[in-house]
């Protein structure tokens, strides 16, 4: 006898996406009223939490989520935690029981779109080492291949690694303007337009900030640069899920995450937070992509071997209900691509890795994004 189905985090997210505020007609997940909706077994679990303003539309909201979500399979109880909200957040335990989080606010501000920008796309990972900046770098290039119009912004402040990933780190971008009303425009490279800390800091210069800092240059990055007309914004992400991804998912609406993890059990583990923080922010999860798959030597390009392990990437990709996107290989060519300044898509396009970067372009594109 088979298993009975079970519900899955995004179908617990989308059950509870069409609940809107009466008054402004907004959904509850983007105001921030309802947070950290997970599955404990069975059961359902969000945590709703109202302003005061709101406090009268509880009763209809708990039955219209219960509905909801007890139409799902394998769903036989939701259990909704209350929350006090107030203007500078509410009470409560945070996620994770961190000091910071998703849960940290009362009411999450308006996202603002980039102007002239379609869409964007973040690239995620749980820990670093597993690739996710030449993973964002690949597929930037690779929809750019496919005649979109890209940008690519490095958010990865403390570790810019697209300048020298595209060849242009002893370049300078042109800075118009003072304050709130400047301009930066972005260095073109590779077919795609690319802004990055990594342009505006000394080679080996670290950058020691604290969140509000963060988050300032990473709105410069998303509203005080001079884009033009974009098809999609590639974001490069740091890894964890810290201060960045909280500014980014508040800030601009995003067609959603592509998460990269190697096939290795602890990337995996860091890769399953990152995923359900996004899912918690109310950002759609992509898919999962697996780097480093396996390893093909130069000199016998028939053979494979499984250096990081298997299946890791499709047991996460399972596990939330998304899809396995890619499965990267590891070639030689990746690495010199990336050192030399001229990513794999276009250094070695047949190579295998490069074929597979294609091939998650067409998908991505297709499936997302607006065709030229």
């Amino acid at each position: 006898m088979s298993a009975p189905q079970q519900a899955s985090p995004n179908q617990v997210l989308d059950a509870l996406r069409p609940l809107t505020d009466a008054g402004s007609g907004r959904s509850l997940l983007e105001l921030g009223w309802i947070e950290q909706p997970r599955l404990q077994g069975n059961r359902a679990v969000f945590r709703l939490a109202l302003p005061g303003f709101a406090q009268g539309q509880r009763d209809r909201i708990a039955t219209e989520a219960r509905s909801a979500l007890m139409a799902l399979d394998g769903v036989d109880d939701v259990q909704i935690e209350l929350a006090q909200a107030s203007a500078g957040g509410h009470q409560g335990a945070p996620i994770g029981g961190a000091g910071h989080g998703a849960g940290g606010h009362g009411q999450m501000p308006e996202r603002q779109p980039i102007r002239g920008v379609k869409q964007v796309i973040a690239v995620s990972s749980g820990k670093g080492g597993v690739g996710k900046s030449t993973v964002a770098v690949n597929l930037a290039c690779a929809l750019a291949a496919r005649g979109l119009k890209v940008g690519l912004l490095d958010a990865d402040i403390y570790g810019p690694n697209a300048p020298t990933m595209l060849g242009v780190a002893d370049r300078t971008p042109e800075v118009r303007g003072e304050g709130a009303s400047q301009v930066l425009t972005p260095i073109e490279s590779c077919g795609i337009a690319m802004v990055s800390m990594g342009l505006l800091i000394a080679e080996n210069q670290p950058v020691i900030w604290r969140g509000p800092m963060l988050n300032g240059i990473i709105r410069q990055f998303l509203y005080q640069v001079a884009w033009g007309e974009r098809d999609v914004v590639v974001v490069d992400l740091p890894p964890g899920t810290g201060d960045a991804q909280l500014s980014l998912a508040q800030a601009v609406p995003m067609a959603g995450v592509i998460i990269v993890t190697t096939p290795q059990e602890v990337s995996l583990a860091d890769a399953r937070r990152g995923l359900a923080m996004f899912l918690q922010m109310g950002v759609p999860v992509l898919g999962v992509v697996e780097n480093m798959s396996a390893f093909i030597p130069p000199d016998a390009p028939e053979k494979r071997y499984a250096i990081f392990g298997s299946g890791g990437g499709s047991r996460l990709a399972s596990e939330a209900d998304v899809p396995l996107l890619a499965e990267l290989p590891l070639e030689m060519p990746v690495r010199e691509g990336g050192d030399g300044g001229r990513p794999v898509v276009l250094s070695a396009p047949e190579s295998a890795t490069a074929q597979a970067f294609l091939n998650l372009a067409e998908r991505i594109g297709a499936q997302h994004l607006v065709p030229v």
